[in-house]
Parts: structure tokens; C-alpha cells; sequence
């Protein structure tokens, strides 16, 4: 074994495992991780690239955006105390979604730990909610079982490992080999013969059958759709479903929740059997609880947590429709199936077609607008990455998925400050490609200094922010309570002029005219771009369904506003949005 630090043999572990880089920030105590990286030459001469990001949180997402995308184990890093506690939310979203991440915490000198030295946390406690293992490093006889342990975990259950490492432990001289690094194909995971049986007899049985469809649907687009051809199921999604199951899908009925549009709500509550197929959709809310129902999933921690299930089939979702296929029955009333597709028509054309069309020319520019020119624009593949509130609302009801494109979101974690971050970590694991940032000013605010980042390496990530001076999901949450919104609203920003200072393009757009030209220069650029389009910060997004104590807690919180001498707000938050309210919730309103 060639001499070498531990440190040096952590960075070699990574290098045998496929690491090309490391998202993060040096300092003292990681200098010695940093410097073999160095060593390495980087990822052009076989190495690793170091990633110098201006705050470890967006080191954690970029980590996490990597993996999502590339598949492979990214890594992040940070220095003691407050360096790797910056990780934790990235590293929480990373977790959640499955993403395989490796993040190493360097720590305070291994002789002071536990008697309240500068800087001293314990991350070896501080992370075992956010990830599979977390571990502390005491040796340099321990180091390389576990990191090699770290990365088995990471890569072999999908979310976050975390090493705890000593900066005087990583400097010490190496004394064993390290574990060879392992690779294996993905399993497939068959289900019970038995379990298979039971649903195949429901199905048969059930005179309408529905289907709601989560990211366990991934790699089993086609058989899914030939599954439910053939027992006329209409096939509805959640958000991170929405890009496996969506395209080339006759069956399509949108997506439920509060981001859904469509006709998914009213066909998973008027079905007689609802197949939940690889979804661990957590608003149990807009789940029917009187309708049977079954599970499919690879996870069986996952079945019945969001509503009672009657039937759950263990197994990857694709070995579960074909061992389904021969024994279920092609229906020949397909009555139930049209009539759940023509009222997604309906709505698709008449209300959300209505949020575009009408407001060509509308100032301030509506968002809804926006989000569809891009739709129009964007490559192909494109990557797009969305932040958390109402740019998740309209990137999931614009935006189209068509077998090449990517989302990433921070749909589980929900987390601000997500978009930026994770562009970055899409951009640099694939430089070749489009990347769109689909940012709100708060989100963007957040994390701001990123933009730095994106400005040092040149990434040619397109960032449209949608600026409407207002954190607007907050505000429609206080509306539907009866909540006069407050604290919501920031100062108007120009930051396209930011952009501009820090030598990216940007552009600010305020006429509704200028998007198409604006959004095509922007996407055309060859190094980063910046669009700043100041969109109505009125124009609120509505869910499917309206509840009568929704519409009654919007309507109290509107006359507080008038009360209150906000009689133009009032009539301008009409005017933007009680012509766009879904003609099936006025239809429930007036049931009411």
C-alpha cells in the first residue's frame, strides 16, 4: 500500500467509485480532504473537480440534483461546526428523494471532542434523521470500512450517507487498504404469486377501475399505460410522477393536490378500485377514504401510511403489471374511462387554457403565460429545476414532460431556495445540456449568492425568475384560513441589473410582448442568462377542488382587506383570478 494520508485514501475510495466531484467549501479542518483532492489533478485527468459553491446548503442540493440526474453517488462537503451544519436542509431534500449522496463532515480535533471546543457540534448525531448511516471516524485503522460502508449505503438504499471525519484523522498516515469498490446491476424485486392473484380478482371484479401514478412508475411507462387500456382506467399522477407517466399517455387525467389540475381528483374519488402504483403521495386530504383500494410499491413500509389499503403488492412496478397482464381481463364498458377523459378535455382547454390564452397582452404579465412560452421554448431535454411554491404550481401545470426532459423539484422536503442550487448540480454533471432554473424572487433571494457561483464557472444555466415581489403561496394559504396576508410582500428587485453586475445576461421584462423574445435570446445564450419577468403578484393558484371552507375563508380574508382600505387590491386580486377558478369548483360552490 503506497504511503498516503487518510484523507488521500477517502479521495481515492471516491475516485474508484466514480466520483468526478465534490460540492462545498473549504476550511480548516477539511483542508486535508481539499487538498487530495487537488492532487487528483481533476476530473479532466482522471480526478475529482472540487465545486467551490458560496454556501454548503446549495453544495447539498447541487449534490443532490447530480445524483438525480447522473444516477450515480455525488458528494458534498463542509467544515466543522457551522460549515457542515449548512448541509442539513440540501441534505434532507437529498434524502427524501432518493437521491445517493455522500456528504463528509469534517470535525474539530479529535482529542477536544466533547469538551465544548470552538466550532464543536456532533454531526455523527446531528444527521441520522436526514440519512441511511452516519458514522464517525476514530482512526485511521476505521476510515476505509467506513467510507466504504458510507458509499454502500448511499448507492445501494438511493438517499444520504454521512461520514464525520476529524481533521487531525484525516491528516494521519493511512495503515490499511482500503475495501475494493463494489458495483452491481439493479435488482428487479418479484412480487408474491398469491398477492398477484388477489388484485387480479379485484380488478376483474371491479366495474370502474382508477389509477394514480407516482415516480415508482419510472421505467414502466409503457406497460402501465397497456395495463390500464386494458381495464379502461384513467390514469392520474402526482407531481413526481408527472414526468414518467404523462407523455404519450391517452389516458391521461392530470394530477391531484394542491399543484393538480384536470380531472385526477374526480377519478380516483368515483372509481370502485383505486390502484396506487409506486406513490407515497402524502396529502392524504385529496385521497378517497370510502373507495377500495390497492397498493403496488417496491417499499412495503410505504403501504397504507396515506390512506387504508385493501390489497399491497410487494414488487418493482413493472414486474407487478406483467405478472398482472395475463390474468386481468380486457373490460369491455369503457364508459367510465371516456367520460373521466372528456372532462379532463374539458378542463384542460376551458380552465387551464384559460390562464394563457386571455392574458396575452395582460400587465402585470401573468405567470400562467409565462411558464407556457417557455413549454414552447425549452429543448427537448431540457433540465428543469423548480422552487418550492408557486413556480412548482406552474412548472407542474405547463411545463410538459416528454421522455427527455427532467424535473427536479424539492417535492418531499419542500424546501425555498431549491431551484439555483440544484441548476447548478444538474449543470455541472451534464454541461451539454439546457438547464432552466424556474426561480421565485424568494427563492432566489434566499441563495442569492449563487449566482456568484454560476458566474465563476461559466455554467450555462438559464435562470427565469417569476417576480412578483411576494411569496405567493404563503399569501393564498393565509387566504384560504381567512388570514389577512402580512409579511409576505418584499421590495421590488431588479435582478436582471444583478445578474448584469456579476456578468451574466440578464434581462428584466415587464411587457407581455417582450416574453417570447426575451425567454428565446435567453435560451439561444451561450454562457448564463437571467430573464426577470415581473409577473402579477395577484394571480393566485386555485386546486381542483374547492372546498365551501376554503372559498369561505378566501372570501373573510377579502373583506378584511376592503375593511382595511385595500379596496384595490380586492377588485384587482378579482380581476386576475375569479375568472380562472375551475367551472367543476363553481359547480361545487353552488352545490354548497
Amino acid at each position: 500500500m503506497a504511503a498516503q494520508t487518510v484523507a488521500e485514501q477517502l479521495v481515492e475510495q471516491l475516485r474508484d467509485t466514480g466520483v468526478k466531484r465534490i460540492y462545498g467549501i473549504v476550511g480548516d479542518s477539511l483542508n486535508p480532504i481539499v487538498d487530495a483532492v487537488r492532487k487528483t489533478g481533476g476530473a479532466a485527468q482522471g480526478g475529482i473537480d472540487w465545486i467551490h459553491v458560496r454556501h454548503e446548503e446549495a453544495a447539498a442540493f447541487a449534490a443532490a440534483a447530480d445524483a438525480q440526474i447522473t444516477g450515480e453517488l455525488a458528494v458534498c462537503a463542509g467544515s466543522c461546526g457551522p460549515g457542515n451544519l449548512h448541509l442539513i436542509n440540501g441534505l434532507y431534500d437529498a434524502h427524501r428523494s432518493g437521491a445517493p449522496v455522500l456528504a463528509i463532515a469534517s470535525h474539530i480535533p479529535s482529542s477536544q471532542i466533547g469538551t465544548s471546543y470552538f466550532q464543536e457540534t456532533h454531526p455523527d448525531r446531528l444527521f441520522v434523521e436526514c440519512s441511511h448511516y452516519a458514522e464517525l471516524i476514530s482512526t485511521p485503522e476505521q476510515s476505509p470500512r467506513v467510507v466504504h460502508s458510507a458509499i454502500q449505503h448511499a448507492v445501494a438504499r438511493m438517499g444520504v450517507s454521512v461520514i464525520t471525519l476529524p481533521g487531525d484523522i484525516a491528516a494521519m498516515r493511512a495503515s490499511v487498504p482500503a475495501p475494493r469498490a463494489v458495483r452491481t446491476a439493479q435488482p428487479t424485486l418479484q412480487p408474491a404469486e398469491s398477492d398477484i392473484r388477489a388484485l387480479a380478482d379485484a380488478i376483474n371484479q371491479a366495474s370502474r377501475v382508477a389509477v394514480f401514478a407516482g415516480a415508482g412508475v419510472r421505467g414502466a411507462h409503457d406497460e402501465l399505460i397497456a395495463f390500464a387500456d386494458t381495464v379502461a382506467a384513467p390514469i392520474g399522477h402526482s407531481l413526481r410522477g408527472k414526468e414518467w407517466i404523462q407523455y404519450d399517455n391517452p389516458l391521461d387525467v392530470g394530477m391531484t393536490g394542491l399543484l393538480g389540475y384536470g380531472a385526477a381528483n374526480a377519478g380516483i374519488h368515483d372509481t370502485d378500485l383505486l390502484l396506487l402504483v409506486g406513490t407515497d403521495f402524502p396529502y392524504d386530504q385529496f385521497l378517497p377514504h370510502n373507495v377500495k383500494t390497492a397498493q403496488i410499491d417496491i417499499a412495503a413500509e410505504k403501504f397504507g401510511r396515506r390512506t387504508s389499503v385493501d390489497l399491497a403488492v410487494h414488487g418493482d412496478v413493472r414486474a407487478t403489471l406483467a405478472a398482472l397482464a395475463p390474468l386481468v381481463q380486457r373490460k369491455s364498458d369503457r364508459t367510465f374511462l371516456e367520460r373521466n377523459l372528456e372532462l379532463h378535455r374539458k378542463l384542460m382547454t376551458k380552465v387551464v387554457g384559460a390562464y394563457t390564452t386571455p392574458v396575452k397582452q395582460r400587465r402585470p404579465i401573468h405567470p400562467e403565460y409565462v411558464a407556457s412560452i417557455l413549454d414552447d421554448l425549452a429543448a427537448d431535454d431540457a433540465i428543469f429545476t423548480s422552487d418550492t411554491g408557486m413556480c412548482n404550481v406552474w412548472t407542474a401545470r405547463y411545463l410538459n414532460p416528454n421522455g427527455l426532459r427532467r424535473f427536479v423539484s424539492s417535492a418531499l422536503h419542500g424546501s425555498m431556495a431549491n431551484a439555483l442550487p440544484h441548476a447548478i448540480g444538474a449543470q455541472t454533471a451534464q454541461p451539454g445540456r439546457q438547464v432552466i432554473s424556474v426561480s421565485g424572487d424568494g427563492g432566489l433571494s434566499m441563495l442569492l449568492g449563487e449566482l456568484v457561483t454560476v458566474a465563476m464557472y461559466r455554467l450555462p444555466v438559464k435562470i427565469v425568475v417569476f417576480n412578483n415581489s411576494t411569496l405567493g403561496m404563503v399569501k393564498l394559504e393565509m387566504l384560504v384560513d381567512g388570514l389577512k396576508d402580512f409579511g409576505v410582500d418584499v421590495p421590488a428587485v431588479d435582478y436582471a441589473a444583478v445578474a448584469t453586475a456579476l456578468g451574466i445576461s440578464g434581462r428584466r421584462i415587464e411587457d407581455p410582448a417582450d416574453i417570447e423574445s426575451g425567454l428565446r435570446e435567453a435560451l439561444a445564450h451561450e454562457g448564463p442568462a437571467l430573464v426577470d419577468v415581473v409577473t402579477d403578484p395577484l394571480a393566485l393558484s386555485l386546486p381542483p377542488t374547492i372546498s365551501g371552507e376554503q372559498v369561505k375563508g378566501f372570501a373573510l380574508a377579502i373583506s378584511k382587506i376592503v375593511m382595511n382600505g385595500g379596496m384595490g387590491e380586492a377588485v384587482q386580486m378579482a380581476k386576475s383570478n375569479l375568472r380562472n377558478i375551475p367551472r367543476a369548483s363553481q359547480i361545487n360552490l353552488r352545490q354548497k
